[in-house]
C-alpha cells in the first residue's frame, strides 16, 4: 500500500497590507475632504513652493494635517523598505513581523531625533531654524511617502526582477532629502549667517552622524 504524506500547505496573506493601503486611502480621503485647499497646495510640492510659504508658521508641526501625514509616511516609508530587503533576498514581503518591526525602528528613530534636535537646538539658540528645518523635512518627506504609496501597491501585488528600478527610487529618496536640505538653507540663510558656527555643529551631530552610523550597521549586518 502506498504511503501517503500530507503537507502543510503555506498561504502567504497579504491581508494585513492590504489593510494598510486602506488606512493610507482614509487618511488621504478624510484629508481632501476636511483640508481641501492645505491638501491641493500640498500635492503641488513638487513644483510649487507656495505651501511651504502659507504653512510656514511652526504651530502646523502638531496640525491634524502634518500628523496623519507623517503617519502616512512612515507606513509608506516601511512598505518600501520591506520591498527592498525582499528584493534583494533579505526578507519576505509578506513577513508581517519584519514590516512591524522596520516600522518600529523608523518611528523610534524619528521620534528620538526629533526630540534629541529640540534639545540641541536649545542648547545652540537656534530653536527657531530648527522648527522651521523640521516642519520642511517633514512636509517634504510626507510628499515622497504620499508620492511612493502607489508605487508600493504596484510593487506589493507585482513581481519585478529587475533591481534597477529600485536603485533608481532609492536615489531619488536620497536626492530629496539633499534638496530638503538645500531649500532650506535658501529659505533661512539670514538666520543661519548668524548662527553659523552652531548650525554646523547641528549638521554634522544631527542631520550626518546618525545616517552614517545606520549606513555602517547595515553594511556590516
Amino acid at each position: 500500500m502506498l504511503a501517503i504524506q500530507l503537507h502543510d500547505r503555506i498561504i502567504e496573506s497579504k491581508d494585513w497590507a492590504t489593510i494598510l493601503f486602506i488606512i493610507c486611502v482614509a487618511i488621504i480621503a478624510i484629508n481632501k475632504t476636511i483640508s481641501s485647499v492645505r491638501f491641493n497646495e500640498f500635492v503641488r510640492l513638487a513644483y510649487s513652493d507656495k505651501y511651504t510659504k502659507i504653512y510656514r508658521d511652526s504651530s502646523n508641526l502638531m496640525s491634524g494635517f502634518t500628523i496623519s501625514m507623517f503617519v502616512l509616511q512612515l507606513i509608506s516609508f516601511s512598505f518600501f523598505t520591506l520591498l527592498v530587503l525582499n528584493q534583494f533576498n533579505r526578507a519576505e514581503k509578506t513577513d508581517l513581523i519584519i514590516y512591524i518591526q522596520i516600522f518600529t525602528f523608523l518611528s523610534v528613530f524619528i521620534l528620538s531625533k526629533f526630540l534629541i534636535e529640540k534639545i540641541i537646538a536649545t542648547a545652540f539658540k537656534i530653536e527657531e531654524f530648527n522648527e522651521q528645518f523640521n516642519l520642511l523635512k517633514v512636509n517634504y518627506r510626507a510628499y515622497f511617502g504620499f508620492i511612493l504609496l502607489p508605487v508600493n501597491i504596484i510593487l506589493f501585488y507585482n513581481s519585478f526582477d529587475s533591481d534597477w528600478f529600485f536603485w533608481t527610487l532609492l536615489i531619488t529618496l536620497i536626492t530629496i532629502n539633499i534638496t530638503t536640505y538645500l531649500v532650506a538653507l535658501k529659505l533661512y540663510q539670514n538666520l543661519l549667517l548668524r548662527k553659523i558656527f552652531y548650525f554646523i555643529l547641528y549638521l554634522c551631530t544631527l542631520e550626518i552622524a546618525p545616517y552614517y552610523f545606520i549606513y555602517n550597521w547595515f553594511t556590516k549586518n
